[in-house]
């Protein structure tokens, strides 16, 4: 295998969906073996980090969840950024349908979790589990699948999941937040503050950025406020026109130095960590649990119906325009393939039961990995039929016409 033919198949998305999915099976594989007790164990390992009176002290999966989901964060706003300033989403007419759909596969999967949930109080916190699209798993499936679908409709799932991310930072932040630190919070302002700085004065050094980026991580995580956002928070003051001290443009050779890493390390390592769904045992009592069936009605209904009604409502009222080539079938398969929640279901997940019974994240878990299942089938198998239709109404209308 050529350089050049490595550096295609990383780029690939179904290759990154692919990865995903077997760290995802290895860690039930694993969770359902003797080596369970060793996997616990493993993901509960105390690690510190200290300098002076400065202490970060954590178990290995925190670490896991707080800081690589930290560089996962920052390319999404890497990828925001971009696409805003001079991409897909740098004008209204290309923002308003994916703005749309991805606000209803929000709402709608909340609502669905809520109205199983809404007796319970601790269960209810978990509202916003259903409502994320996990985009590497979701273009992945699509990738493997589309082979002649109109770019557009990528372009279309790339832009609601972006909408989407940016919907889940904004819920972690208001609504995953906790015991604020007053000044943890007013060090992460001056490390912001300087970024700022950085940007406006055109510094070139990448490494600069970074280095105040790790003290806004480390403030923040600190402070009560998840860690993850200032990720997301960096990304934003990395400058797009600026070139790095190599002569390239900044914003693309982090985006495009930290995506092979999210793909194919960090995504599969949270995976591994946080898919290990214990299934001995499992019975209905557990499939009908209603944080269970509220993440299923979620990702798998909710997020459908929501997502292509509105799409069907805004086209019909001349809001916004059908993706351009594709059909209704192929606009259908890209909502119900963004009900795969899977990495940022369980991430939320894992937030909004951190101080729960641990009885609560195991159903988010057996919900998130049943519905994505669900989605996945569903979603590509929507897919390769629509792309069979075409080719037969192009072969009918070939032969009518010769």
């Amino acid at each position: 295998m050529t350089k050049a033919n490595f550096r295609l198949m990383i780029q690939h998305d179904a290759l990154g969906g692919v990865i995903l999915v077997i760290a995802a099976i290895m860690a039930m594989i694993v969770a359902n073996s003797s080596l369970n007790g060793l996997y616990q164990s493993f993901l509960n390992l105390p690690v510190a980090v200290q300098f002076g009176n400065f202490e970060i002290a954590k178990p290995l999966l925190l670490w896991i969840n707080d800081g690589l989901m930290a560089i996962f964060f920052f390319l999404v706003g890497l990828e925001v950024k971009r696409e805003i300033v001079d991409g897909h989403l740098s004008s209204p007419e290309q923002i308003m349908l994916p703005a749309i759909a991805a606000v209803a596969g929000i709402v709608f999967p909340a609502l669905c979790y809520v109205w199983f949930n809404m007796d319970d109080p601790q269960a209810i916190q978990g509202w916003a589990v259903p409502s994320a699209t996990d985009i590497a798993f979701a273009l992945g499936i699509f990738s493997l699948f589309a082979k002649q679908v109109p770019i557009s409709l990528k372009l279309f799932l790339l832009s609601v999941a972006i909408f989407d991310d940016i919907g889940a930072i904004v819920i972690i932040a208001l609504f995953y937040s906790q015991d604020l630190s007053t000044l943890s919070l007013i060090i992460a302002a001056i490390g912001l503050v300087g970024l700022f700085a950085l940007n406006r004065c055109r510094v070139k050094y990448q490494a600069a950025y970074i280095l105040i980026g790790v003290v806004v991580w480390a403030a923040v995580l600190k402070s009560g406020v998840h860690a993850t956002l200032a990720g997301f928070a960096l990304a934003l003051f990395i400058p797009m026109k600026v070139k790095n001290e190599d002569g390239n443009p900044m914003l693309l050779n982090l985006e495009h130095s930290v995506q092979p890493w999210v793909a194919f390390a960090i995504l599969p390592i949270f995976a591994f960590a946080n898919a290990g769904v214990v299934l001995t045992g499992i019975s209905m009592d557990d499939l009908l649990h209603p944080v269970t069936l509220g993440v299923i009605t979620g990702l798998f209904f909710g997020k459908q119906i929501g997502i292509f009604s509105a799409c069907w409502i805004a086209i019909k009222l001349g809001i916004a325009k059908l993706p351009e080539g594709a059909n209704w079938v192929q606009l259908y398969a890209v909502s119900v393939l963004c009900g795969i929640g899977f990495t940022m279901s369980l991430f939320i997940g894992s937030l909004a039961f951190e101080n729960a019974d641990a009885q609560y994240f195991e159903q988010v878990k057996l919900g998130v990995l049943v519905s994505s299942v669900l989605a996945a089938v569903l979603g590509g198998w929507l897919i390769k039929n629509s792309q069979q239709k075409v080719k037969e109404i192009s072969y009918e209308t070939r032969s009518s016409v010769t």
